[in-house]
């Protein structure tokens, strides 16, 4: 059975490059030659090992797609992976985990309640916490140029690690 691989975001052109888009920048990074189709309220595809979703109910509803799509093939828990932002994590750092808390992420959260489970895998792409404290502002404005550098860092560690997806690590850049 093929796994699962949600790379959250937010759809449009006004949310590219912004932190919360971590995920879709990594998918377009790990898979840039992929065949897309809309299907399960998301742009899906395959490759012979994975199932690839970008769900495009916006961040805070992904659990819409993610259901839809674990309810047709039939998916269980261990064997879903969702790519994700993280505030709790300082840019430059990732990690991979199984479970664990929601840290309130709104859509880790609408995935558990859609999905019935937390149980998940989870890779946590660090963005950091913004100093003035206004998360909502933050995620949604572009990486600096400088940013967008240690992320380019933190892919290619990434992509090092692909064939470890579904084993837990962490690691820092910097």
């Amino acid at each position: 059975m093929k796994r699962l691989i949600v790379f959250l975001g937010n759809p449009g052109k006004e949310y590219e490059n912004t932190r919360h888009n971590a995920g879709f920048l990594l998918c377009n990074e790990l898979f840039p030659a992929l065949s897309w189709q809309s299907k399960f309220h998301s742009m899906y595809s395959e490759t012979s090992e994975y199932r690839i979703l970008k769900p495009l109910t916006y961040m805070n509803l992904s659990g819409t797609a993610v259901s839809e799509c674990t309810s047709f093939f039939k998916i269980k828990c261990d064997d879903i992976l969702i790519v994700h932002d993280d505030l709790e994590l300082p840019l430059g750092k990732a990690k991979m985990q199984k479970g664990g808390g929601l840290q309130g992420h709104n859509g880790l959260r609408n995935i558990k309640e859609r999905v019935g489970n937390d149980g998940f895998w989870r890779l946590r792409i660090g963005i950091g916490r913004p100093k003035n404290n206004d998360v909502r502002l933050y995620v949604t404005t572009p990486f600096t140029k400088d940013e967008a550098i240690t992320l380019s860092h933190v892919f290619d560690k990434i992509n090092e690690k692909r064939q470890f997806f579904y084993e837990e690590w962490e690691f820092s850049i910097g």
